[in-house]
């Protein structure tokens, strides 16, 4: 049956890379992606690409300089990825995308809604300009009506349901409906008593937009979509949420939250997300319409007082193991098995948005298409493409504590097997004497002799990852082809993922603090059993 199931699996990959090649028939904003969709085991949606695992990307434009559209799409090919959401439907982007096979979500930006929601003719002309002027050539799947207009525009919420109608009409007249599904990216704020999912609920003064709301993509085989940030749960909770139950890290019985309703237990703050969404539905009596997270990620960087667990190494944890839990089809737990769509927010940073630190750094890439980060996806059980482990260094965090680094460089230096000849005084590596600089000489060596996995540049936090070569002089560090001087292999002393398997994000919402509060009583309960 293993074997049987494997080769349905090929089957499947086969037909989406065949699909994706040839085939062509939609407030915002971080990955690689897969050429491989695996079909989910139990389908919630009876159209492609919303019964489908697969990862994708969001890309916003909020830079100083932004990259061309032939840029864009060059970086997107050279990635392998086969999924986008737009944040408009921009005619020079998506002219670039043409004949590309990669699948596109196009946006009514929230200050289009006014115009669409009080005109059928209106959408049907911003269907033809956007949609049927472009469609098949490019691969549009969806179209997103606005982003997060029920929680931080409440007064245009009326406008909602026309516009998608409207839309819908359009794409109707132009036989288009049966390809293109309309739905509304959504806060998870919406969603109160998230904690335990079962007696989730969507906020009841939004049931007059979201009832009928739900029947249309009910009837019309859309998804409801999510915007899920754990990052912003995890920083509201002020540690109550552990972070490894913020990052998809494995943890033990007794931390794992258990919802005493349905005794389902839940190990990270996505799936007990996901599930609130299923669960506040079908209070509703909707039962079948699939979730697509919409937005999700980690910052790679923010301010240290303030955001210290925005950085490159919970950024690539929260990410890797997100496409792994997303790719392996593990599901929810009301839901185990059902694909979850998910787009990882986002392909570049964005140096001009406002906000906090961090609200710059979410990106996979800076504007110039330098990797912010190395993202590690070895072992996620799919071909994925991982060009941004290339040209990436392992090196001593700055401002350290020196006896940190110290015990760090001599774990590399014993244990963990590094060949430190060339620190010694004479060699090429010797100067500058300094524990910081030999700290980074051995930890790049064991990042880049352990092949760059998750987790081998941690160190007890006193490493990070960056795209700038330390090399000086005579001393050359492997970088580019992950050539290291290792004397064997071992494992790193503390890892920083698993080794298996608004518009975007509402900073202040007191519905997510509920959650975080609910959870975080549950937990203390849990681990005192």
């Amino acid at each position: 049956m293993a074997k049987l199931h494997f080769f349905l699996l090929l089957l499947l990959a086969a037909a989406e890379a065949i699909h994706g090649e040839d085939g062509s028939h939609a407030d915002r904003d971080k990955t690689l992606v897969t050429t491989l969709s695996v079909h989910s085991t139990v389908s919630l949606c009876q159209f492609y690409p919303f019964d489908w695992a697969y990862i994708g990307v969001n890309i916003g434009t909020a830079m100083s300089s932004v990259p061309a559209a032939t840029q864009i799409t060059t970086l997107l090919r050279s990635q392998n990825i086969r999924h986008i959401r737009l944040y408009d439907a921009d005619p020079g982007m998506l002219s670039a995308l043409a004949n590309t096979g990669i699948r596109v979500i196009i946006s009514v930006p929230n200050e289009q809604l006014l115009a669409i929601g009080n005109s059928n003719a209106t959408a049907a002309k911003w269907v033809a300009r956007n949609v049927a002027a472009h469609y098949p050539s490019v691969n549009i799947t969806a179209i997103a009506v606005g982003s997060e207009v029920l929680s931080t525009l409440p007064n245009a919420a009326p406008l909602i349901m026309p516009a998608m109608r409207y839309l819908q009409n359009a794409l109707v007249a132009a036989a288009l409906d049966k390809y293109i599904k309309i739905s509304t990216p959504h806060s998870s704020s919406i969603i109160l008593d998230s904690f335990p999912p079962s007696q989730a609920f969507f906020n009841r003064s939004l049931d007059p937009v979201l009832v009928p709301m739900l029947k249309f993509l009910q009837s019309t085989g859309a998804p409801l979509m999510l915007n899920v940030y754990p990052y912003y749960d995890y920083m509201r909770s002020n540690g109550v949420i552990p972070l490894d139950y913020a990052l998809f890290r494995p943890l033990p019985p007794n931390k794992e939250a258990v919802d005493a309703n349905t005794l389902l237990h839940y190990t990270n703050v996505f799936d007990a997300v996901v599930d609130a969404a299923y669960f506040a539905m079908a209070y509703l009596n909707v039962t079948n319409v699939p979730v697509m997270v919409t937005e999700t990620g980690w910052p790679h960087k923010g301010d240290a007082s303030a955001e210290p667990d925005a950085n490159n190494d919970n950024a690539d944890t929260y990410n890797s193991n997100l496409i792994r839990h997303v790719m392996n089809v593990t599901g929810t737990p009301k839901h185990p098995g059902v694909a979850v769509p998910t787009f990882i927010y986002e392909l570049y940073d964005e140096d001009t948005r406002p906000g906090t630190a961090s609200e710059k750094y979410w990106g996979l890439f800076d504007m110039n298409g330098i990797p912010a980060y190395a993202l590690h996806l070895t072992g996620s059980g799919v071909l994925l493409a991982n060009d941004t482990t290339n040209q990436t260094y392992c090196v001593a965090r700055e401002g350290a504590d020196e006896k940190m680094l110290q015990a760090a460089l001599d774990w590399a230096c014993g244990p963990g097997k590094v060949d430190c000849s060339v620190l010694t005084q004479g060699k090429p590596c010797y100067d500058p004497d300094t524990v910081e600089d030999h700290a980074t000489y051995a930890f790049n060596a064991y990042y880049h002799g352990m092949g760059m996995g998750s987790g081998t540049c941690y160190f007890s936090g006193v490493a990070v990852i960056t795209t700038t070569d330390p090399s000086h002089g005579s001393c050359v560090y492997g970088g580019k082809n992950g050539s290291a001087l290792l004397n064997g292999t071992s494992l790193a002393p503390s890892s920083n993922s698993t080794a298996d398997s608004g518009s975007r994000r509402a900073v202040g919402d007191v519905t997510s603090f509920v959650r975080i509060v609910v959870t975080a009583l549950l937990l203390s309960v849990v681990a005192l059993l």
